[in-house]
C-alpha cells in the first residue's frame, strides 16, 4: 500500500492551522467580550454575558463528529462539495474549536492583575485602550499557551476527517488499519504515521511553551 507522506502531512497541517486561525478570528473577540461583560469586567452586562455563555457552552458540548455531519449542507453550499477533500473539514473544525478558544481567551484575561487595569483607568484610558494596551499584552503568555493547546486539540479532531474522506495522517492511520487488520502492528508504515503525529504534537507544544516562557514577565513557566 503506497502512502504519500508529504500529501497527508500537508493535509493535516492545513486543516489544523487554517481552522485554528479562523477559530481565533472569531474566538478571540468573543473571549474578550465575555471577559469585559462579566461581573468583574470593564463593562459588566449580565444579559449579554449570559447569552454568549449559553451559546458557547452549547457549541462546546456538541461532539466534533456530530458537528461534522450537521455541517455537511453548509460545506456543500460554501465549498461546492461536502466530503472527499481536506478543506471540507475546515468548517467543522472551526465550529468545534472557536467556542473553546473563546473560553480559553476569557480565562487568560481573568489572570491579569486587576490593579494594572485600575491604574490604566485612573490615567483616563478607554475600555478599548485597556483591552488593546493592557489586557492582551499582559495575558500574552497565557494566550500563547492557549494557542498551542488549541492547535493540538484541533490536530486531534482531524481524526474525524476519516468519516468524510477528507484525508490527513490520522485518517490515513484508520484507513491503513481497516485494510490491514491482522498485521498492522507489524507494519513500519503504520508506526511511521504514528510517530509523525507525535512529532507534530511535540513540536507544537514545545514551540508554544518556548514562546510563552520568552514572553512571560513573571518567569514562572517550567
Amino acid at each position: 500500500m503506497q502512502i504519500d507522506f508529504w500529501k497527508i502531512s500537508m493535509e493535516t497541517l492545513l486543516m489544523t492551522f487554517l481552522s485554528t486561525i479562523l477559530a481565533y478570528m472569531v474566538g478571540l473577540p468573543l473571549g474578550v467580550l465575555l471577559h469585559i461583560t462579566s461581573k468583574k469586567g470593564l463593562n459588566p452586562n449580565k444579559p449579554l454575558n449570559l447569552v454568549l455563555g449559553i451559546i458557547i457552552n452549547f457549541l462546546r458540548s456538541v461532539p466534533c463528529l456530530i458537528l461534522t455531519v450537521i455541517l455537511l449542507p453548509l460545506n456543500r453550499f460554501l465549498l461546492g462539495r461536502g466530503t472527499g477533500v481536506w478543506y471540507t473539514m475546515i468548517i467543522p473544525l472551526f465550529f468545534s474549536s472557536f467556542a473553546y478558544v473563546a473560553r480559553n481567551v476569557e480565562q487568560s484575561l481573568q489572570s491579569v492583575d486587576c490593579g494594572v487595569m485600575e491604574a490604566a483607568k485612573s490615567l483616563g484610558a478607554s475600555d478599548m485602550q485597556i483591552v488593546k494596551n493592557v489586557l492582551l499584552p499582559e495575558a500574552r503568555s497565557s494566550l500563547l499557551l492557549g494557542v498551542a493547546i488549541t492547535l493540538v486539540n484541533v490536530l486531534g479532531y482531524t481524526s474525524f476527517a476519516y468519516n468524510i474522506g477528507a484525508g490527513g495522517i490520522i485518517s490515513e492511520i484508520w484507513s491503513y488499519y481497516s485494510k490491514n487488520t491482522t498485521d498492522f502492528l507489524s507494519s513500519y508504515v503504520f508506526w511511521l504515521m504514528i510517530v509523525l503525529v507525535v512529532v507534530f504534537v511535540e513540536v507544537i507544544q514545545e514551540f508554544g511553551l518556548l514562546l510563552a516562557k520568552k514572553l512571560d514577565k513573571r518567569k514562572t513557566l517550567k
